[in-house]
């Protein structure tokens, strides 16, 4: 810790000043889109999140109040509360707009699934810096750590919340950061290529594109695969398994595994229409594709582009005040912004962001506790995948999987978990 400046000095009020600032934006958002002129605004979502922003102040007083070895103590009984209560939900939910993720307390409903988030943070930076754990180098280590991220995804997964489950992959860039091989991260990204392809692709043209594939891989590769058989085996290995996932296992997960609105979801980011053969019929005989996150996106597209170059001025903005956007308040809460304030106000938006991201890597890089490193990492993890899936959503780039936008999309939950997040950061930061 450094000496002769007062807890307060210590602090980074960089952070603090953005993390205000971009939830105050999302809170004038909010009121935005539900401005009627004249009428009484009392009671609506806008005045609720600013209680919610005083609360998450005032936890994050008591965070950077409490001693912070206090965080580097509690990662693994979190952890397990945090599996406990994601047991629970399974089995005692609330349904809000099909999600079964939520956990009714009362006057309150609450989302455990968010809160796990920092446990598993923690825990993930509290494993990764135990003494004996060799991450960058055994195997055995790296896959305990894997597991520890995995077992929380699934569990979200089985509350019918699809969206928040993926965002614990974002917890991959800290392992990465820590000794993770990029290799993996290449074979991920390898069969999310190979699965948008075979969406796009008819059987028989996927065919000829994986054979052409294992032809160029073979010609590259001539001189070595006459020298090693192993090398030979691979690729043969390799190319047979593409084929079995392109040809058998995307069609039986999409028959079987997603939803109907799942599916629709992922063929509307891609341009398409649904494949008849992967349209979900309930036991009605009724048809599960809506076609309703092909008309969201469509209406924040309209919304966004509206809004021209410099907008259409505060509390102008016909689309998100007009109701034609869905979730506007929630997870198209760009939207409002976009046509408001126009590109130049959208990238203003995004800049805060992306210096929001480039402070938190900065406060990560100066940690002498690679716990503290560790942790930060998770941080600028999970808020970039946020960001990148929300906005990729509004503009059409990326499924529309329900991920709000951080410290900005409606939520006292969401809003609540990530001051959290950065409070707990901020602490550790100013007694490292």
């Amino acid at each position: 810790m450094r000496t002769g400046k007062t807890l307060l000095e210590r602090l980074d009020w960089t952070l603090i000043l953005l993390y205000c600032a971009i939830t105050c934006i999302g809170i004038f958002a909010i009121y935005s889109t539900e401005y009627r002129g004249a009428e009484a605004m009392a009671g609506k979502s806008f005045s609720k999140q600013g209680i919610w922003f005083g609360i998450s102040l005032f936890v994050g007083s008591i965070i950077i109040i409490l001693d912070s070895k206090l965080y580097t103590t509690i990662p693994f009984g979190t952890y397990l509360i945090g599996i406990l209560l994601l047991v629970l939900v399974i089995f005692f939910h609330e349904n809000v707009r099909g999600s079964e993720s939520f956990l009714p307390l009362g006057f309150i409903r609450f989302q455990p699934g968010e809160l796990a988030k920092i446990f598993t943070a923690l825990t993930i930076a509290k494993f990764v810096s135990m003494q004996g754990i060799d991450f960058a180098n055994n195997t055995t280590h790296r896959i305990t750590a894997i597991g520890i991220v995995l077992l929380p995804s699934l569990l979200v997964i089985l509350s019918n919340e699809t969206g928040l489950a993926l965002v614990y992959f974002a917890l991959f860039v800290a392992l990465y950061r820590e000794g993770l091989p990029g290799y993996l991260f290449m074979i991920a990204f390898s069969f999310l290529v190979l699965t948008l392809m075979t969406l796009m692709l008819t059987k028989q043209t996927m065919l000829i594109v994986l054979i052409i594939a294992l032809g160029g891989i073979g010609y590259l590769l001539r001189k070595e695969l006459k020298k090693s058989r192993e090398l030979l085996i691979i690729v043969i290995a390799l190319f047979g398994f593409s084929l079995l996932f392109s040809q058998v296992l995307v069609p039986y997960a999409f028959k079987n595994v997603l939803k109907g609105y799942q599916v629709d979801r992922i063929y509307t980011m891609l341009g398409q229409d649904m494949p008849a053969e992967y349209i979900h019929v309930d036991e009605e005989g009724k048809s599960q594709k809506t076609g309703s996150s092909d008309y969201n996106v469509k209406q924040s597209k309209i919304a966004i582009g509206s809004g021209g170059i410099l907008g259409k001025g505060p509390l102008n903005g016909t689309q998100t005040q007009g109701n034609f956007v869905p979730e506007q308040s929630t997870d198209f809460i760009f939207c409002s912004i976009g046509e408001q304030f126009g590109l130049w106000g959208s990238i203003v938006l995004i800049g805060l962001y992306v210096l929001f991201l480039l402070r938190t890597i900065f406060i990560a890089e100066r940690q002498r506790s690679k716990f503290n490193r560790v942790y930060a990492y998770c941080i600028a993890g999970i808020v970039f995948f946020h960001l990148a899936i929300n906005i990729g959503m509004t503009v059409g780039l990326a499924p529309v999987i329900g991920i709000p936008l951080p410290m900005m999309s409606y939520g006292g939950t969401s809003l609540l978990t990530f001051s959290m997040m950065i409070f707990i950061l901020i602490k550790l930061d100013a007694d490292r």
